[in-house]
């Protein structure tokens, strides 16, 4: 439940534009206003995925700190890790206003903010001035009038491979018009082609190889699905997110807002984000780290996510809902399960009820 400070908190944010009360939370963690909330440190919650040590499996998906402002705060406040971006080369304003809607009766939020950021330049700067330690991952993008979209990618893993600690691909929003064609198999395989030889090739000079994920629709057909998964093992990535908001407005109870253009996120999202992780999971095999995303609200849902085949979790739009005291209390939980079920390891769960989700029809 939340408590009575953050449930005031909401119901004041509440009185804002969704956009205007975002910018406002970014302000109250630069300044410390937000009291730390994260659990104490449970060894059976940390593991190593695509050769990084995360002491929890809780992270802050990319949107929210898109210019890299708040990365060490949201970390101080319980999160595992941290996503910044999605940031584009150059700076653009993104879609017009207003562009950020609540379902306040379906837990969720339509967004068209079409990657609205400071570029590159700024966010780089300010990760300049971060711990190294910091477990921060860098969300590249293409700008919306690009030329050579696929060089736009290529340029952000040059530009913050000394800052990042993992990088996600995102080629999956919505809001940017054809950037999901990135997704279709002869796009995709000459995008990864392109991004893992800048990695590489960063690596060779740095001596350090940044993991490099990509983040995926859930608005995909099985053939999709199929085309990613044989391009992903084809070129050796270090990983998958699944998944980005959706298209779909199916099963929307706030039919006010519900015919926004946009993408979908929030609790609605869970059980087709689930699903398809559970699909991809599926096709990849067990060996390749996959991070689950859409509609994580709970200790009980970042678990479910973690059985259906996510090694860890991500999550955004239900802070808007639940507050900041969410990573703490989803940590908290976790540790709770582990207690209970007597796991030595949150990873023991994993996979246990991919048959179950795999073999849901959403």
């Amino acid at each position: 439940m939340i408590g009575r400070l953050e449930h005031l908190a909401r119901r004041g944010l509440f009185l804002f534009d969704p956009e205007v009360a975002h910018g406002l939370s970014i302000k109250a963690l630069k300044s410390g206003l937000v009291p730390s909330c994260a659990a104490p440190a449970d060894p059976r919650l940390g593991q190593t995925v695509a050769g990084l040590v995360f002491p929890n499996p809780v992270g802050m998906a990319a949107g929210y700190d898109k210019n890299a402002e708040v990365p060490e705060a949201l970390l101080k406040i319980g999160f595992g890790f941290t996503e910044i971006g999605t940031v584009t080369p150059r700076p653009q304003p993104g879609n017009a206003k207003p562009r950020l809607f609540r379902l306040v009766e379906d837990e969720a939020v339509i967004n068209r903010l079409g990657f609205n950021n400071e570029g590159h330049g700024a966010a780089l700067a300010r990760l300049k001035a971060c711990s190294r330690e910091a477990l921060i991952g860098v969300n590249i993008g293409a700008n919306k009038d690009s030329a050579d979209r696929i060089a736009d990618y290529v340029t952000g893993i040059h530009t913050f491979h000394s800052v990042a600690r993992y990088f996600t691909a995102n080629i999956s929003s919505p809001n940017t018009p054809g950037l999901r064609d990135l997704q279709a198999r002869e796009s995709l395989s000459a995008l990864l082609s392109a991004v893992l030889a800048a990695r590489d090739d960063e690596a060779r000079k740095s001596g350090r190889k940044v993991p490099v994920f990509l983040k995926i629709a859930p608005d995909l057909t099985e053939e999709g699905m199929d085309d990613i998964a044989a391009e992903v093992l084809a070129h050796g990535l270090d990983g998958l997110i699944v998944s980005n908001t959706t298209l779909s407005r199916e099963g929307l109870r706030d039919r006010r807002q519900a015919d926004e253009a946009g993408g979908l996120s929030g609790k609605p999202l869970f059980e087709k984000s689930t699903v398809v992780l559970a699909r991809m999971r599926r096709r990849v095999g067990p060996h390749l780290p996959i991070i689950g995303v859409g509609g994580v609200c709970s200790a009980e849902t970042a678990a479910e996510k973690i059985r259906a085949g996510a090694d860890l979790v991500q999550l955004y739009s239900c802070m808007v809902y639940e507050g900041p005291g969410l990573p703490g209390r989803i940590v908290r939980g976790l540790s709770a399960l582990c207690e209970r079920e007597k796991l030595a390891s949150i990873r023991d769960i994993r996979d246990s009820r991919l048959d179950y989700w795999s073999g849901r029809n959403v």
